[in-house]
């Protein structure tokens, strides 16, 4: 088939942005159909006078949201969306970001290995993020604007669902960048996810069974477990958790990570994202439970909208925290609650004091407010961007023997031994060689369910783009003969 396509070569979206909306909208509509087939991005290319590799950006956001399926040695084709809500993120600009508003290992340690000092030698840890490009000047300049002695009433106790203009920026956020629809009496402040999980287990109350992807994060799984819920772990395929077997495990609350899944890297695409609403949307009592933990970090095509912005039915409990994108340190996390459940905060948790202090909560929201944000993200992207791009690259000589996956967001990978080298052998190399790499066995619940290849983790934010060099290329040489070991 040809598409003819209104490109607008004066226009400040991007070309690639312009093709992927047009398609997009076309199938939102039913001018194309499921099953269609779609011109290659080389025909489409050739036909719209552009690159090759704009097409394929394009192409590559359409099937990161599901809109498009490949089959091999066929082509793509159009995937068949059911029910599927259109969502528009409203306060984007013209490229999809969020628009400026500038006036003049829990997230923090998503990892299943036990923290403790850093071995001397080279870490690919995936609980690690880059401080040096950090804006201490400014934090502090903002904890000395905060602490003039007209703002003594920051040292009485506050609202404890959190500072009302923090929630009003939260609120703001959320809605621009992640689709996410709420008013600031939803938002709940806290200090960190697990304090945040506790906190949503008085508000729903012990009656429930809770599925988690498999395998999982499993600092979320030993908060869930230890406030008594029975916890299902529900295999995954390349599209995330597998509905089906949500369906029969006999959960009614879903734990998952939608936008980034943690340890899998898997970017859930829409259908099944619809899938999962579907299965809340059923039954009564049904939620999920969307943990956002690093949605900024995505370094292809633009950032995909919430879960909980196609939520129709109030089922979504919203998850986010600033621990990835600021510091670990920083603490502060938020629940979003559908408002069906405000009404249960209110009579089970609302005398629960925010756990965050109100200096601290007043300093984020100017840094918020200021726009400092904002641009500290735009650094750290660039800056990540830069180092997966290095990985990826020192990574190519090991492709024959791994398979590399889980790129394109967040800031650690995967790799899986095509060979099928025990993962154990792997990080005993890798540490012999004076690197530390982590096995993907320790994020399930239950090793007997753990149906993977060999596979290791390497995360790469805290190091320099040397060391990520030097890293990869002592693993070349401790795996390089690994299979006559």
């Amino acid at each position: 088939m040809e598409l003819l396509i209104p490109l607008d070569g004066g226009s400040k979206m991007p070309m690639y942005e312009q093709i992927y909306r047009y398609i997009r909208a076309e199938i939102r509509k039913g001018s194309l159909t499921a099953g269609e087939k779609l011109p290659s991005s080389r025909t489409l290319a050739e036909n719209l006078k552009v690159s090759r590799s704009t097409v394929q950006m394009a192409y590559d956001q359409l099937l990161a949201e599901g809109y498009m399926d490949t089959i091999p040695c066929r082509g793509c084709f159009v995937a068949k969306i059911d029910g599927l809500v259109a969502i528009e993120g409203g306060g984007r600009n013209d490229r999809g970001w969020p628009e400026s508003r500038t006036n003049n290992s829990g997230p923090g340690s998503r990892s299943g290995a036990p923290s403790g000092e850093k071995d001397s030698g080279i870490d690919f840890s995936p609980r690690g993020i880059d401080l040096g490009k950090f804006p201490f000047s400014t934090w502090r300049k903002l904890n000395r604007d905060i602490l003039v002695d007209g703002n003594r009433e920051l040292f009485q106790a506050g609202d404890p669902k959190g500072e009302l203009p923090l929630r009003q920026e939260i609120r703001a956020y959320l809605h621009s960048a992640r689709g996410v629809n709420c008013r600031e009496d939803q938002i709940i402040v806290g200090a960190g996810s697990e304090y945040l999980l506790m906190l949503l287990s008085r508000i729903l109350g012990p009656d429930h069974r809770i599925a988690m992807e498999n395998p999982t994060y499993k600092q979320a799984y030993r908060v869930l477990s230890g406030e008594g819920y029975p916890v299902f772990p529900v295999d995954m395929d390349h599209s995330g958790m597998r509905a089906d077997l949500l369906q029969t495990s006999g959960a009614d609350i879903a734990y998952v990570m939608p936008s980034h899944q943690y340890p899998m890297g898997i970017v859930m695409p829409i259908t099944r994202r619809q899938e999962l609403l579907a299965w809340a949307w059923r039954e009564e009592g049904r939620f999920i439970i969307e943990d956002d933990y690093d949605s900024e970090f995505r370094y292809k095509g633009i950032p995909i909208p919430a879960l909980q912005g196609m939520d129709q039915e109030e089922r979504v409990i919203y998850m986010g925290t600033f621990s990835k994108s600021i510091a670990p340190a920083i603490r502060v996390g938020f629940l979003v609650l559908p408002g069906r459940l405000l009404s249960a905060y209110q009579e089970k948790a609302s005398f629960y004091a925010s756990t965050v202090s109100r200096i601290d909560q007043n300093v984020l929201c100017q840094f918020l407010v200021g726009g400092h944000y904002e641009r500290h993200l735009n650094r750290m992207r660039a800056l990540y961007r830069g180092k997966h791009d290095a990985l990826l690259a020192a990574l190519k000589p090991l492709e024959d023997d791994f398979h590399i996956q889980g790129e394109n967001a967040g800031i650690h990978v995967l790799l899986s031994s095509r060979r099928g080298v025990p993962e154990e052998r792997l990080v005993e190399l890798a540490k012999e060689a004076g690197v530390r790499v982590y096995g993907l066995s320790a994020y399930f619940i239950r090793q007997e369910q753990n149906h993977y290849p060999p596979t290791v983790i390497l995360g790469y934010a805290s190091l320099t783009a040397e060391e990520i060099q030097e890293g990869a290329s002592r693993l070349l040489q401790a795996w390089k003969d690994v299979e006559n070991c």
